[in-house]
């Protein structure tokens, strides 16, 4: 934030905040230029100029900008995952410049006030600019020069400080020595679990954009584990195959880990990996390159998807995924999903991110001996405990032995209800008609009935 020296400014009307006009562009860069410790500075990526107003006079300025790549407080912050990072870090806005018109206490709190003012039509604006909605704000300041009275006063919450450097060139970095303060300010409820969830909100989804090559989910060395695990796979297809199983089963396991969920897409996530990624991976070099490795197409994946006994490849990826995850989560969904109705993929996943913590197979949605109900109730079985943990599931596990199962292991259930259980759905339609919840009685009196 940095003020310039103006003359006396109308005091009592109420705050507008609009975007700055094209024909105004010229005159709010020289204002920021002139009386911003900063400058100007250079437009990139979505953009935008604000200039807050009382009664048709300027009397506060702000720019908008692509928030910072990475940062490791405010990323702690949010906890997402590296791919969700990049797939939505544009939903994220940086207050790159803020300007007060005004001389130091000529204008009591105007700072704070143009700060909210702005704050609060600063999703519209961008959305009317750019065609979506972002979720959250970041700014710094210079603790050594400014306290963040005005972030304070207008809900910016503190939540650390940078490195301590500066951009020299557009991929190179240099330390500065002065680490800044991090502001953080949601733009809408639950920001923050909005950004890690398996999904961000139809508004926002236009800012959306797709991760680069070489975005795993999961490190280095996890890959690597991966890799040692599934070597030890048995391969049902011909002996003179061109890429092993081993790393085949990786990609596919790592594909399932980033929400890949059919055979195209497991593909095409196989072409994102970097030539050093696949070299750890051991994949073939093409003839006649000295570092160039294939990836498998689609009809290796298809080859391996529909000839391997699924089940031991679930049980591998799962005791691999709890021996790395701790102790479950509190919320997990139990979902199912058919693999080009080949292979049916039943996981219990955290609710914030969709991340599997737990999977299991079957052959169709019900009906047979490997279908999605029986799994569901041999995944259950399979944990070792669900104390203090709840599980959602759709109105297809909507079944006695499924809530049972799940009671029993120390857990609570969460299960949708249609047209499946008529006489359950008409009970629970009928607790419409009720005064008060039955769930959450009055101690001061008996619930009827």
């Amino acid at each position: 934030m940095n003020r310039s020296k103006a003359g006396e400014l109308p005091t009592k009307a109420a705050l507008v905040v609009r975007v700055v006009k094209t024909h105004e562009v010229e005159w709010f860069d020289a204002q920021l230029t002139t009386h911003h410790y900063l400058g100007a500075g250079r437009p990139v990526g979505d953009y935008l100029r604000q200039v807050v107003e009382r009664e048709g006079c300027p009397v506060a300025l702000l720019v908008w900008g692509p928030g910072c790549y990475a940062l490791t407080d405010r990323d702690l912050s949010i906890g997402w995952s590296a791919p969700q990072r990049v797939e939505r870090l544009k939903l994220i806005v940086q207050n790159r410049r803020f300007l007060v018109l005004a001389a130091k206490g000529q204008s009591p709190n105007l700072a704070s006030q143009s700060m909210g003012a702005a704050l609060r039509t600063l999703s519209d604006h961008w959305r009317e600019a750019f065609g979506y909605r972002p979720l959250l704000a970041e700014s710094f300041t210079d603790p050594e020069a400014y306290a963040g009275t005005c972030y304070k006063a207008s809900n910016w919450e503190a939540v650390g400080h940078s490195e301590g450097y500066s951009r020299h060139r557009a991929d190179f970095y240099i330390a500065n020595d002065r680490p800044k303060r991090l502001w953080l300010r949601e733009l809408c409820p639950k920001a923050r679990v909005l950004l890690r969830a398996a999904q961000v909100p139809d508004e926002a989804r236009a800012g959306l954009i797709h991760p680069p090559s070489g975005v795993l989910p999961v490190t280095q060395p996890q890959m690597k584990s991966l890799l040692d695990v599934f070597r030890r796979a048995p391969d049902p297809r011909d002996t003179n195959t061109q890429f092993r199983m081993g790393p085949v089963l990786t990609l596919i396991a790592m594909a399932l880990l980033a929400g890949r969920r059919d055979i195209a897409e497991i593909s095409r996530f196989a072409t994102t990996l970097t030539q050093p990624q696949r070299r750890q991976l051991g994949l073939p070099r093409k003839t006649g390159t000295r570092a160039f490795h294939k990836v498998p197409g689609y009809g290796v994946f298809y080859q391996v998807l529909t000839r391997m006994d699924p089940e031991p490849f679930a049980a591998l990826l799962t005791e691999w995924l709890q021996q790395r995850a701790g102790t479950l989560p509190q919320a997990l969904a139990m979902d199912g999903k058919m693999i080009r109705d080949h292979i049916g993929l039943l996981t219990l996943a955290q609710h914030e991110d969709g991340a599997p913590q737990a999977l299991l197979v079957y052959d169709q949605k019900e009906g047979t001996e490997r279908c999605e109900q029986t799994a569901a109730l041999a995944l259950i079985d399979a944990q070792p405990a669900l104390d203090g943990k709840l599980i959602t599931a759709d109105p297809l596990h909507c079944q006695r032995k499924t809530a049972r199962a799940i009671v029993e292991k120390g857990g609570d259930y969460l299960l949708q209800i249609k047209g499946n259980q008529p006489h359950l759905l008409q009970q629970a339609q009928g607790m419409d008609a009720l005064a008060a919840t039955p769930f959450c009685r009055d101690p001061q009196r008996a619930w009827p009935g």
